[in-house]
């Protein structure tokens, strides 16, 4: 159970994390925390507090009906490629308009830079494209897509799909489903029956206090697969360690939690098998099990098992004729839930920690710094270092170049238009100079005039957590990660602040992937289990869109619609050596300073560990996450 957090000590009581059910209000039984850390703590919160002020405050900022900006371009870049897949263009970009004519991949973006609000209007001439998902009959398990008119559908690696319930069903109960395969006729029925509920993503309302509330807390088909291979004893001895605190579920009709693991695991692994070979008979009676014993409101593992089941069926599904988007939670519905896992993992304040120290120990000196950040989304780390540069002797002149993936629509570069609005406003508040650059497209298409480097500036490049989400080898010869890595090496920046997401769950083979998703998955949703509580509706809103979402992408989507494809820390760091950088070691204060904040204010099952000059995040010994500093080799 977490300890009460320094950093939400301001924060109003209905705001105050909560743990199985109950605020925390203890201290950690591990330890204490020094007065210097706490001061340092609420220092943080109070920049992020600042920051929220003004987003509420900011009456042109709407952020009414737009979805979430991650999922949306993801779901964008996916369909895109989907697209040209199925016209078989060689071009991986739609026809665009009123695009720079130096963007000779045609992508539907361009940048803005502005120093003041006067300067910061753009047209809204680029073609705005629509997507619905749309599967019909092909190889490999590629969910193909189509443009057809009306709102933007989803993309189904951002998709939970829904069972339709039972008539006087209520919502959040697990109604049995039908899966007749006793003969052919019966399978058939079976196989229509198995419908999914088919609703357009919902542009629900992503209001500014929302996204306040969230600052507040944190400073295919082919027989050509083989089988899947059977899990090995030391493997299914891992995977009962990883379950073995998960509570008893509350079903009655359900068999102990220990009987209810290794059936799980048993039948996956089965169902997996069966998928692999297209034995969609098999297939179906292990679905059909699997549902009876998984939730999405049980246990850790009936979670997990409840996302596997749904990705293993689309993949079964992926040859049908007809195979309608799915429904998804709304933005606000996210920003919401993310508030949850900010509270409950410490990988966010980490993040920001290191990134915003490394930072001010470069310019301690220095008049001007310029930081190029790939995948800034709603640029949620940088309050706090505007605040540092706000207290520094001697004025210090902030840019900062925003990158990431376009919207859909006539203005794919307007929402990180709309992040640099709010970071302007805060750096008129503390008085630090600032100038904004933002670029909306696809990331390796950048050029290196784009960024408008000077020379006489410090130059920082961050990049968290997004890289995993560019095809590599197998999808592209030329691998866009290693085309951004060469850009980051182009710009020569003073340091390359790099963080990954740990996962060998990325291969190509359906079976091994499969293998490795199991281990790592079931990891991430135990340690929801132990830090949430079990009820908590944004619980279940953040494994839907996050976690369970990349899992059912991981195991049903193949080619350039499988967008999660995470390597190993050690495999980045030879693509980052490949590149012409040298890894150098983070500062070692820093690092005790954050091991000893995730000791005494975390669950104790967090681990933050180093292996080299990489900071490692994980949970019971899995590693999640990985942080590192690189500098021009």
């Amino acid at each position: 159970m977490l300890s009460t957090n320094p950093y939400l000590e301001n924060f109003p009581g209905h705001l105050q994390p909560t743990m199985n059910g109950f605020h925390s209000s203890s201290s950690s039984s591990s330890g204490t925390i020094s007065s210097g850390d706490s001061t340092e703590s609420i220092k943080y919160s109070n920049n992020i507090l600042r920051y929220i002020s003004d987003i509420l405050m900011d009456e042109e900022d709407d952020l009414e009906n737009k979805p979430c900006m991650l999922q949306q371009c993801l779901r964008l870049q996916a369909a895109e490629k989907s697209f040209s897949e199925v016209l078989g263009n060689s071009s991986n970009s739609p026809p665009s308009q009123g695009c720079d004519e130096s963007n000779q991949d045609g992508d539907y973006c361009r940048s803005t830079s502005f120093e003041s609000y006067s300067s910061f209007n753009t047209d809204n001439s680029s073609y705005e494209f629509d997507w619905v998902n749309l599967v019909g009959e092909y190889e490999s398990s590629l969910l193909q897509a189509s443009l057809l008119g009306g709102s933007y559908g989803t993309h189904y690696q951002n998709m939970v799909p829904l069972i339709n319930n039972e008539e006087g069903s209520s919502p959040g109960t697990r109604e049995k489903r039908s899966y007749q395969v006793d003969d052919d006729a019966s399978y058939e029925q079976g196989r229509r029956g198995n419908k999914i509920s088919a609703t357009v993503f919902s542009n629900e309302s992503e209001p500014p206090e929302i996204l306040d509330e969230v600052l507040r807390i944190r400073f295919g088909r082919s027989k050509k697969y083989c089988c899947v291979e059977p899990l090995s004893k030391n493997d299914m001895l891992k995977m009962q360690n990883v379950g073995s605190n998960s509570k008893t579920a509350r079903s009655k009709n359900r068999n102990s939690n220990t009987d209810a693991t290794v059936d799980l695991w048993t039948l996956l692994t089965q169902c997996a098998q069966a998928v692999a070979d297209y034995d969609k008979r098999n297939a179906y009676d292990t679905l059909k099990k699997i549902r009876q014993h998984s939730s999405p409101s049980g246990d850790g593992l009936q979670r997990m098992a409840h996302y596997f089941a749904i990705g293993l069926e689309t993949r079964l599904n992926a040859g049908t004729p007809s195979y309608p988007p799915l429904d998804m939670a709304s933005a606000a519905d996210m920003l919401k839930a993310y508030k949850l896992y900010v509270t409950a993992s410490p990988l966010q304040w980490m993040t920001n920690k290191l990134a915003t120290q490394t930072i001010k120990n470069l310019v301690q000196n220095e008049s001007r710094v310029h930081i190029i950040d790939f995948g800034i989304c709603y640029g949620f780390q940088w309050p706090c270092l505007i605040r540092y540069l706000s207290e520094r002797n001697g004025p210090i002149k902030l840019r900062i170049t925003g990158i990431d993936l376009p919207q859909p629509g006539f203005r794919p570069t307007e929402r990180v238009e709309e992040t640099g609005r709010r970071l302007e406003t805060l750096c008129k508040r503390y008085k630090v100079p600032f100038e904004y650059n933002c670029i909306a497209q696809k990331w390796e298409t950048i050029r290196l005039e784009d960024l408008k480097i000077d020379r006489n500036e410090v130059t920082v490049v961050n990049c968290f957590y997004r890289l995993k989400n560019l095809p590599d080898e197998t999808v592209l010869v030329n691998s866009p990660r290693d085309a951004v890595l060469k850009l980051i090496r182009s710009i020569n920046p003073n340091i390359f602040l790099h963080g990954v997401v740990n996962g060998s769950y990325s291969a190509p083979f359906f079976p091994t992937r499969f293998r490795e998703a199991l281990f790592h998955f079931s990891s991430q949703f135990n340690m929801f289990e132990a830090n949430c509580p079990r009820e908590d509706a944004e619980r279940m809103i953040l494994e839907k869109g996050t976690i369970g979402r990349d899992a059912i992408n991981v195991i049903a989507c193949e080619g350039a619609e499988r967008v999660e494809r995470p390597e190993s820390y050690k495999q980045w760091q030879i693509r980052n050596k490949r590149a012409g950088f040298k890894q150098i070691r983070v500062d070692q204060e820093l690092v005790n300073e954050i091991k000893g904040m995730v000791k005494n204010e975390y669950h104790r099952d967090f681990v933050v560990d180093q292996d080299g000059n990489w900071v490692l995040h994980g949970w019971k010994g899995r590693i999640f996450h990985a942080l590192s500093v690189w500098v021009p080799a």
